[in-house]
């Protein structure tokens, strides 16, 4: 590992004791919960059974550790011009993703020998991996986390500027989220709920403990940078420790389906889990309100470090050193738990997938009968991935409107209410009865589909949150990249100029919708979840996108006049209305192997029903339409005004000397004639 002459040099101390405690926690766990976990299909031999667990544990701390490195030295650690910190953690980072993506194939590959009962060395294993490891969730899975785990393994340890680290990072979280699709979540009656449940649960725990790794390894090169940097991982951990007790909550009224199935050997796991969650809680806590405090006091008068360009922290962080071992040996203990909880059977109280249901079997969802009159305000199925983001968006808003106030600034209330009342809009149509039919209706799709991409961007873009952003967050002096460079960055990227053009944003609300449902991806986002995540998001991005150059007032790519804009948004909504008319005159069934194969008893003409989404498409970009035309003119005529009161400040100060020019101008050319 290279540095620059007099950086302070990371140690490998930390990581040979939180190697050896997390070894030992691990050990205790597994041994508890899953080596000898029973298979039905026949034994694939002790190797296989007890490698499983530790090839996970192993798994699991690698993740940690890159995905921790990576968002530490891209938004977290300052860097100098003496120091190589950044470089130190890519180097980190890079051979902990060799060990992930190593552990990720060895577990794909015991993990299908203990679901085929067979050993590593019975003749048929590999013929059978080969036929088997993509129909399968878990070797599936698995074989996607680790090809994206493969590409961070090379990448990282080249990164060297915070945006390289930053989507470094990104690539390393995506890297967990299909690891979400399989396990006990994945089998659950709420099979969606459960996925995004695990999802957040993995996210957040991985960010957690490896965070805190990786602060430990760099430690010694932070002298009086320690401060900051833990102050900024304090303030992430808080958001993961949220984030990890509520998953876990929601997981595990799923996995247990009642308080009935706390007193089997797999709820015992899970109490165990969650006092250590109580713990990990009270040491955040002890870190935020004490330590931080004096590792701040300390650095005031700390002395300078010889050659090195920075101080030397007084033994202050002694203190965070111990807290910090103590902190990541009961997540240690956590992960272990974890793992066993992995290979332990749910209590016969929960609630499993159920059988030769073919609607369940195609959406994901029991059959929820017919709908009734009161279907649109009394049918719920909440979908928590959604419901969270709308939470954190409004929540995130409010404080940041709120610390305005604080410090004497003005927001407009409406600009407030106008983003709240987006995600309460946004909420009702993927929860709400147009959620819950449109997984098996086409017509109550349509009307989820224009809610989230047509309705709601009409609420949310009034709300400015980039403006509000770029007011109410700090700018950090340090170089690092904080929430509002991040802000700026993307503000200002090329990537944003293409695709903020109208013409292009145009083009992909309206030509990607097309695309869309007259391909395999249509059928594909109802029958998987994945699918369903990525549908919902295109659907709000493209018509955020969409609304925003037209009527956004957030900084960004220079601006088509109010004419062209005009023009624009009748071109794309002509396109719209035409793509709704063909529906309604539509005699092939789209997603047919989806909505020919329900075989819904009290629904029998889904052609009918296709056609009536037809109709709901045509009709419902109406009002929109209307209300965007309206506010491109308002907005026309507001500059209108800006530009003449501009001119007449300028004539008041100067005489009208513009006119006085023209004047003298035509006065010219007459004396010319």
């Amino acid at each position: 590992m290279s540095a620059s002459p007099g950086a302070p040099r990371t140690t490998s101390v930390p990581l040979g004791i939180l190697g050896l405690v997390s070894v030992l926690a691990v050990v205790a766990a597994t041994a508890f919960g899953g080596g000898a976990a029973p298979l039905e299909l026949g034994d694939p031999g002790g190797f296989v059974r007890w490698s499983l667990p530790v090839l996970r544990v192993v798994h699991d701390a690698a993740a940690a550790v890159t995905v921790g490195a990576l968002v530490l030295g891209a938004f977290l650690v300052p860097e100098t011009t003496r120091t190589a910190r950044r470089e130190s953690l890519a180097q980190l980072a890079g051979g902990a993703a060799i060990v992930w993506f190593l552990a990720g194939i060895g577990r794909m590959l015991t993990d299908f020998a203990s679901l085929a009962g067979l050993r590593l060395t019975d003749s048929t294993y590999f013929s059978q991996l080969v036929a088997f490891v993509w129909e399968l969730d878990s070797t599936r899975t698995a074989v996607i986390s680790s090809a994206i785990v493969g590409v961070i393994a090379i990448a990282a340890p080249l990164a060297r500027t915070k945006g390289a680290l930053a989507w470094a990072a990104a690539g390393s979280v995506l890297a967990l989220l299909p690891l979400a699709l399989s396990g006990h979540s994945a089998a659950s009656l709420d099979h969606m709920s459960g996925v995004n449940a695990l999802a957040f649960h993995l996210v957040s725990a991985t960010v957690w403990i490896g965070g805190l790794v990786a602060l430990l390894v760099v430690r010694p090169s932070l002298g009086t940078h320690l401060a900051v940097t833990v102050r900024r991982y304090s303030s992430i951990a808080a958001w993961c420790f949220a984030f990890l007790v509520l998953s876990g909550l929601l997981a595990t009224w799923i996995n247990i389906g009642g308080l009935g199935g706390l007193d089997s050997r797999y709820g015992v796991l899970l109490i165990l889990k969650a006092v250590a969650a109580i713990v990990l809680g009270v040491i955040g806590w002890w870190h935020r309100s004490r330590i931080i405090a004096g590792l701040e006091a300390g650095a005031q008068g700390a002395a300078p470090l010889r050659g090195s360009g920075l101080k030397a922290l007084a033994p202050q962080d002694s203190a965070f050193v111990r807290l910090a071992l103590g902190e990541i040996a009961v997540m240690a203990t956590a992960m272990g738990l974890g793992v066993a909880v992995g290979r332990t059977p749910t209590p016969e109280t929960a609630q499993t997938a159920p059988e030769n249901a073919v609607v369940y079997d195609l959406s994901g969802y029991p059959d929820p009968g017919p709908p009734s009159a009161t279907s649109w305000i009394s049918d719920w199925q909440i979908d928590w991935l959604w419901l969270t983001v709308a939470v954190v968006a409004v929540v995130v808003y409010v404080r940041w409107a709120l610390r305005l106030r604080a410090r004497g600034d003005h927001w407009p209330l409406l600009r407030t209410l106008s983003w709240v009342l987006g995600w309460v809009v946004f909420v009702y149509f993927t929860s709400g009865g147009p959620a819950v039919y449109g997984k098996i209706l086409f017509s109550w799709h349509m009307v989820e589909h224009m809610g989230v991409a047509m309705i709601a961007p009409l609420l949310l873009v009034p709300g400015a949150p980039i403006t509000l952003a770029l007011r109410a967050l700090p700018a950090r002096k340090d170089k690092t990249l904080g929430p509002r460079e991040l802000i700026l960055a993307t503000v200002h990227s090329s990537y944003l100029r293409v695709l903020a053009n109208p013409a292009v944003a145009a083009s992909l609300f309206f030509f990607s919708l097309a695309i869309f449902y007259y391909s395999p991806l249509f059928e594909l986002a109802m029958r998987t979840h994945t699918g369903h995540v990525l549908m919902m998001a295109h659907f709000l991005l493209t018509g955020y996108m969409f609304t925003w150059v037209l009527i956004g007032i957030d900084p960004g790519p220079k601006r088509w006049s109010p004419l062209a804009l005009l023009v624009v948004l009748f071109a794309t909504i002509s396109f719209h209305a035409f793509f709704g008319v063909i529906l309604t005159q539509s005699t092939q069934l789209l997603a047919e192997d989806f909505f020919g194969r329900l075989d819904l008893s009290w629904m029998r003409d889904p052609i009918a029903d296709q056609q009536r989404g037809g109709a709901i498409a045509w009709g419902v970009g109406e009002a929109p339409t209307l209300v965007l035309a309206i506010a491109v003119a308002w907005q026309w005529m507001r500059s209108d005004d800006r530009e003449t009161a501009r001119r007449d400040r300028a004539a008041d100060r100067n005489g009208d000397a513009e006119l006085e020019a023209y004047n003298r101008h035509l006065a010219g050319l007459s004396r010319e004639d």
